[in-house]
């Protein structure tokens, strides 16, 4: 099995994270990562802020899944920077912070780090709280924290549809 299965198949929405603090120098590693993501036509419309301290707790009071973290990456898109395709006028915005915000959690869980994606949380409030935002579409919010001893992956997430149900191959 390639190394990339491996961290792709043992990834999971962690829920219960340990109090001990991530270094920076982690987080900007990520980050790196994160930005070696493709964008449709290279147009990276996306905007990445790290939040912690006062801001990170700003954001908390919005989001009912912080789980007591200190850190968070916030990834947010934006309709006017994307490229949109010409033959229906489909707009790339979501789909490449889609693909940003992939490779967050990829790379979170690489470096050890374990995370789980966030979109339950109030944007109009955390554009209030964080006006650097309101120019964007707020996709994901990602709690950035070492797991709980105890940390599991949830009941359902083994859970899927039949192949054969999701895949169809055409020729």
């Amino acid at each position: 099995m390639s190394e990339f299965q491996k961290l792709a198949l043992e990834r999971f929405s962690c829920r219960k994270f340990s109090d001990a603090s991530v270094d920076n120098a982690l987080i900007e590693k990520v980050l790196k990562i994160a930005l070696a993501a493709p964008t449709a036509v290279n147009k990276q419309p996306f905007r990445i802020w790290v939040l912690s301290g006062d801001v990170a707790q700003r954001f908390a009071e919005h989001n009912p899944y912080h789980f007591g973290v200190k850190t968070f990456i916030l990834v947010g898109t934006s309709a006017e920077e994307a490229w949109v395709r010409r033959y229906d006028q489909q707009n790339f915005a979501n789909v490449d912070g889609a693909i940003i915000a992939t490779h967050i959690m990829l790379a979170l869980t690489d470096c050890g780090l374990k995370t789980c994606w966030v979109a339950s949380f109030d944007a109009p409030a955390v554009h209030e709280a964080l006006p650097e935002t309101a120019a964007y579409n707020l996709i994901a919010a990602f709690p950035v924290a070492w797991p709980a001893e105890d940390a599991q992956p949830s009941a359902s997430h083994t859970k899927s549809r039949s192949y054969d149900e999701l895949v169809h191959h055409l020729s």
